[in-house]
C-alpha cells in the first residue's frame, strides 16, 4: 500500500493524501475517516487503471 501523508485543515477537517496517485485525496471528520476513504479512492483507481490496461492489450 502508498504511503498516506495526512494533514489537518483549519476548520478541524482531516485531508489524506497518496503522492503517488495523483488527486487521489479525501476529506474526513476524523483522520482515520479520511484514511479509509484515500485508501478506497486508490483501490478504485488502481483497479480502473489495470482494467484499462487489460482492455488496451485486448484491442
Amino acid at each position: 500500500m502508498s504511503r498516506i501523508t495526512f494533514e489537518r485543515e483549519d476548520d478541524g477537517r482531516w485531508i489524506a493524501e497518496i503522492a503517488e496517485l495523483p488527486g487521489v485525496m479525501a476529506y474526513g471528520a476524523t483522520r482515520e475517516e479520511a484514511g479509509a476513504k484515500v485508501e478506497a479512492l486508490a483501490r478504485l483507481t488502481r483497479t480502473l487503471s489495470e482494467a484499462g490496461d487489460t482492455e488496451s492489450k485486448d484491442t
